[in-house]
C-alpha cells in the first residue's frame, strides 16, 4: 500500500491508500476546523483569505496566513526530499514523513486545549496541521504516481465529471479502466467525508483527544504494510525451502 511505487502498484495499493489516508485527512480537516477555525488540509481558501487581509489592512493576520501557505509548501517539499533521498531504502523515505505526522498530531491531541484562550498559539497549532498535510498529500501523490490525493477534493470532483462523461461516452475496453479511475474517485469522495463527519462528531464529545484518531489510523497504516511485506516474504522463503526438498534426490 506504501511502499510499492512504478510498476509494483496496482489499482488496489490505490484503493487501500485512499480509504486510509483519506479518512484521516477529513478527521484532520474537520477537527481542527471546529478547534482553530481553520481548514487545515487545504490552501484555496487561504490564498482568498491572504487577499482579503491585505486588502483590509489587517497585516497581522495576513502575515500568520501567508505563514500558513508556506508551511503547507515546506510539508510538500520535505516530504518530496524524504522520498527522493531514500535511494535504495525506499521504505523508509514514505516512513519519516508519516511518523513526522503522527508526532504533530499527537501533540496536537495533547497540548491543543491548553492554547484555547490564546490566538496567536492556535493559530500556530494550525500551521503545524497544515505542514503534516502537505506532508502527507506529497507522500500519497508520490507513491500513488499522482492518482491519489487525500487532502481536498476540488480535484477530485473534477477529475470525477470529466471520468463519468467519459464512462457514458466511450464503448470497448476502455470502459473498464474508466470504471475503475470512477470508484476509486468515490472512494476518496466518501472517505473524506466520512472522516470529516466522525472528526467533526468525536470533537464535539472528547474535544482535542479526537487527534489521536487519525494519528492511531497512520500507525496502522504502517505496521500493517510492513507486517504484510515481511509475511510475503516469509512465505516466499518457505515455498523455495520447500521445493528445494521436493527436488533433493532421495537417499539409498
Amino acid at each position: 500500500m506504501l511502499r510499492h511505487i512504478g510498476r509494483k502498484r496496482n489499482y488496489r495499493h490505490n484503493l487501500r491508500l485512499a480509504v486510509l489516508l483519506c479518512f484521516t485527512a477529513g478527521v484532520v480537516n474537520a477537527a481542527g476546523f471546529f478547534a482553530f477555525e481553520v481548514l487545515t488540509t487545504n490552501v484555496t481558501g487561504h490564498a482568498a483569505l491572504l487577499a482579503h487581509k491585505l486588502a483590509t489592512g489587517d497585516f497581522r493576520s495576513a502575515r500568520m496566513v501567508g505563514l500558513w501557505l508556506v508551511l503547507f509548501l515546506a510539508g510538500a517539499f520535505f516530504s518530496s526530499f524524504c522520498t527522493g533521498k531514500a535511494g535504495q531504502h525506499k521504505r523508509f523515505g514514505y516512513a519519516i514523513p508519516i511518523i513526522c505526522e503522527i508526532i504533530i498530531l499527537v501533540l496536537v491531541g495533547s497540548f491543543g486545549y491548553t492554547f484555547d484562550q490564546s490566538i496567536i498559539k492556535t493559530e500556530y497549532f494550525a500551521g503545524s496541521l497544515l505542514f503534516a498535510m502537505g506532508m502527507q498529500n506529497a507522500l500519497v501523490s508520490t507513491i500513488s504516481g499522482y492518482v491519489v490525493r487525500t487532502t481536498h477534493l476540488t480535484g477530485m470532483f473534477t477529475d470525477l465529471g470529466i471520468d463519468l462523461y467519459t464512462w457514458i461516452s466511450t464503448s470497448g475496453k476502455s470502459v473498464a479502466t474508466v470504471r475503475k479511475k470512477i470508484i476509486l474517485r468515490l472512494v476518496i469522495i466518501t472517505f473524506f467525508l466520512t472522516g470529516g463527519i466522525a472528526g467533526g462528531y468525536m470533537f464535539l464529545k472528547f474535544k482535542y483527544v479526537t487527534f489521536y484518531l487519525p494519528a492511531a489510523v497512520l500507525v496502522i497504516a504502517m505496521f500493517y504494510d510492513a507486517f504484510r511485506v515481511r509475511l510475503s516474504k516469509m512465505v516466499h522463503r518457505i515455498r523455495i525451502q520447500d521445493k528445494k526438498i521436493v527436488t533433493q534426490p532421495a537417499d539409498n
